[in-house]
């Protein structure tokens, strides 16, 4: 009996570690940076919170797209003959934004007005990035490559490719020879006109709301001077309770990430 109440009781505790649920993440004040501790009680400095994400290096000139992520685009557009920069023969500005899907792949999200003056050598904001190349499930967005075949011009490329392996050679190529990989078909670059902007953008909820906020927005963005604190954040699935200071203003310098809510007043 002894030992069938002892098996027992390890079956038991051995079931109800399986579905224990995870603990919070917690702000951790430190020098030179914060931490950020996960439910796994991992600590990551506030600034590699980012690179843990999608790549992300403060000046390393290069991030991954992840899901949650969007990509605004302006585009400028000009007479024909003129050149494209300034305000000599400006007809006006298209806009689009790409949204990165769950399973990695790019939607068309929203178009604004076209320009009814629009020549027709110059593509539309939405069609700037090509549907083939929508359909890629890893992206990489560069945000100045020089091309020695437009005289020294530099331009944001776009990368897409099948799989985490194929985007880490189409950016070593591009690196090394941006002309030779993005002169060639296969639709997996796309070089952003000069006349056009990128904002890299994310989506969180704040207060209840869906709001788009710029790429690196940290919580000290949304939230000013808080009197009142509280952060959500997934984890393994979940959104997960994060414990922060309302009143350490270094605290409040967390980087925010996709899919964050946050209340407070």
């Amino acid at each position: 009996m002894r030992r069938g109440s002892t098996l027992g009781v390890v079956v038991l505790l051995a079931s109800s570690c399986a579905v224990r649920k995870p603990g919070e993440f917690r702000v951790v004040s430190g020098q030179p940076d914060y931490l950020l501790s996960d439910p796994d009680r991992r600590k990551t400095p506030f600034p590699e919170t980012l690179t843990q994400f999608n790549g992300f290096v403060a000046g390393r000139g290069w991030l991954d797209l992840r899901p949650g992520m969007d990509l605004r685009i302006e585009n400028a557009y000009y007479q024909p003959g003129q050149p494209r920069r300034g305000l000599n023969g400006f007809l006006g500005t298209e806009t689009a934004r790409f949204e990165v899907r769950t399973n990695g792949t790019l939607r068309l999200a929203h178009a604004g007005p076209g320009l009814n003056n629009r020549p027709a050598d110059q593509v539309p904001a939405q069609g700037l990035i090509q549907k083939k190349q929508a359909q890629y499930r890893f992206h990489r967005y560069f945000y100045a490559i020089v091309f020695k075949r437009g005289g020294d011009a530099r331009g944001a490329v776009l990368l897409g490719g099948k799989s985490a392996g194929e985007l880490e050679q189409l950016a070593a190529s591009l690196l090394r020879d941006p002309d030779a990989l993005c002169g060639s078909p296969g639709n997996h670059c796309t070089i952003f006109p000069e006349a056009c902007s990128v904002a890299l953008e994310m989506k969180i909820v704040v207060n209840g709301t869906s709001q788009k906020v710029a790429w690196g927005s940290m919580v000290m963005n949304v939230a000013r001077q808080p009197s009142q604190l509280e952060i959500l954040r997934t984890f393994q699935g979940k959104l997960t309770p994060l414990e922060i200071d309302a009143r350490d203003g270094n605290a409040l310098r967390l980087p925010l990430l996709p899919g964050d809510h946050v209340n407070w007043n």
